[in-house]
């Protein structure tokens, strides 16, 4: 086992990486071994998927299967080894046809089939067992002594950018938004790593490039979402209990909290939101359903102990699900898509009921709690409507600084600097944040700077998306560029959502982001100078130095 690609990850004075029984997120060295076996497959795939569209075979099968299976490795989202090996199998069957597909068009081009590199061939047997005895062809620091750690490191940031985009991917594909072109990219740049490049500028160039895909999916998304349910509204959303039998939705994806809420209507079930899910109160579409009563519980790595507090059946759409053993709540958890957990039920199809009859054989609420709200909904249509007042309340000198402060969520102490900042910027500034970082300071008061609420949750994770075009805006109402605007980036990471959302915003040309509470254990020093130096990146520090620092500027 090897693997680094989250927060959490173990770190030594001589190593820096989870390589033992189990990693820090726990993921067993069997499942970590299994995922590495399918990355590599679904790149075999994608090497055939951009040999054959040279010649105009395009298999939509294939354009869905690769990142939704690649999604399946990411932190926190799939547990179970035998899932693991199913999608491995499926992926090794959609190369083979599309390989058969390919070479009988060659011999009708007469012309001899392209040299690919072996891994497109890649064989893997069925059992797991059997792939497992193979894992060191497949570890993703198999060649570190000969090629070096940055290299590795730069390697690994473009197969985490590509995991945090392919779960995008993902999302919008259910919002029935899809893209060959954007498809097409994406095999380019599995197929690229399948080669095992060693180039440091084509590597790096390669990580800006999948920043700008992304880009273009978060705004497939982004239409798939507001097409589907509306555009968000400013909406305040209590996050006591209320009550009655209940229902939790947790992950992302609001086509699930949609079929879940017309299959519990009139069944006497209250359905809440979990974590990133949140921002689904905004859109009209969920405001007819009065048993969608609020949220609860606050972010990923609190699950444990909210999940076993709840007296009800919880749904895990998509990310973060860790274990329910802990707890003992594994009986009335059930997985959707590519989650998975052992001896968790799953649930295929659109059909919730599983969910439904677990919710009431609970006991639910006894009681109504005190209400406490949280107002989310600022997404891209909202700040477009505000921004003349936002504008107008600069120029007149009302409001001097814009902080955006969001990002992943986790359990380490340092996280409360992203609190206290929160609280320590002045008055006069406005704070955006996104996911579930959110989750330390969006209860707290921060009143409004002539009407215009000082706060605005702008919702998801990918609705960096709205961030991002709030800021383009701004800089044309002004005529200036981005990084010439009294604005600060302070983003919080975990896995490799907020990886890719880095390399969108760095591939933009965004400058002088901070970001923490750690530095990725993939980037190297020499790494995170070279993203100092083109960039401005820097890790966080203490809050009154980063205050003072980022108002200066």
């Amino acid at each position: 086992m090897f693997c680094v690609q989250c927060e959490h990850t173990i770190r030594t004075p001589n190593s820096t990486g989870c390589s033992f029984a189990a990693g820090m997120c726990g993921k067993t060295a069997e499942v970590s071994d299994l995922q590495d076996a399918l990355v590599r497959q679904l790149q075999a795939v994608s090497l055939y998927a951009v040999a054959a569209r040279k010649l105009g075979i395009v298999d939509p099968e294939v354009d869905t299967y690769v990142p939704q299976a690649l999604f399946a490795t990411l932190t926190n989202v799939n547990f179970d080894p035998a899932r693991i090996v199913e999608f491995t199998t499926k992926a090794q069957a959609l190369r083979d046809t599309l390989k058969a597909r390919y070479h009988e068009g060659c011999q009708l081009r007469a012309m001899a089939p392209e040299a690919l590199v072996p891994v497109a061939n890649l064989q893997l047997p069925p059992q797991g067992a059997e792939i497992l005895q193979r894992a060191g062809e497949f570890a993703l620091n198999r060649e570190c002594a000969q090629i070096g750690e940055d290299v590795l490191g730069l390697r690994l940031l473009c197969l985490y950018g590509l995991k945090g985009a392919a779960a995008y991917m993902e999302h919008a594909r259910v919002l029935g938004q899809r893209d060959a072109e954007v498809a097409g990219r994406f095999h380019e740049f599995m197929a690229f790593l399948a080669t095992d490049p060693t180039d440091v500028g084509a590597l790096f160039q390669c990580s800006m490039d999948i920043g700008q895909l992304n880009f273009r999916i978060m705004a497939m998304l982004d239409k798939g979402e507001t097409d589907t349910f509306g555009h968000p509204e400013p909406t305040r959303v209590n996050t006591q209990p209320v009550a009655g039998k209940a229902l939790l939705v947790s992950g992302h994806d609001l086509h699930d909290l949609e079929r879940i809420l017309q299959q519990t209507e009139g069944r006497g079930i209250n359905v809440y939101t979990n974590g990133e899910m949140l921002p689904a109160h905004a859109y009209p579409a969920f405001k007819k359903y009065p048993h969608l009563v609020g949220n609860y519980g606050t972010a990923w790595q609190n699950q444990q102990r909210e999940f076993q507090a709840f007296p009800g059946a919880i749904v895990m759409t998509s990310n973060c699900i860790i274990n329910p053993d802990v707890g003992q709540y594994k009986h009335r958890i059930f997985t959707r898509s590519i989650v998975g957990w052992p001896g968790a039920v799953h649930i295929e199809g659109d059909d919730f009921t599983p969910a439904i009859e677990a919710a009431l054989a609970e006991p639910g609420f006894a009681s109504d709690a005190a209400p406490v709200y949280t107002t989310t909904g600022f997404a891209r249509n909202a700040l477009m409507a505000a921004a003349p007042a936002v504008i107008e309340q600069v120029k007149a000198g009302n409001i001097k600084h814009f902080f955006l402060i969001g990002g992943c969520d986790g359990d380490k102490k340092e996280r409360s600097y992203y609190t206290e900042l929160a609280q320590s910027v002045p008055q006069d500034s406005i704070i955006l944040t996104l996911a579930c970082g959110k989750f330390r300071f969006n209860t707290l008061e921060f009143g409004d700077i002539n009407g215009i609420p000082r706060f605005l949750d702008v919702g998801q994770c990918n609705d960096a998306y709205s961030a991002i075009q709030l800021a383009l805006a701004l800089a044309e109402a002004f005529q200036c560029g981005v990084n010439e605007l009294p604005l600060s980036l302070v983003l919080s990471w975990f896995e490799q959502k907020a990886i890719v959302i880095l390399l969108t915003l760095l591939s933009l040309g965004v400058k002088d982001i901070r970001v923490g509470p750690t530095a990725p254990g993939f980037l190297t020093p020499n790494l995170i100078g070279i993203l100092n130096e083109k960039f401005g990146l820097r890790l966080i520090g203490n809050v009154k130095d980063d205050l003072a620092d980022m108002l200066a500027a």
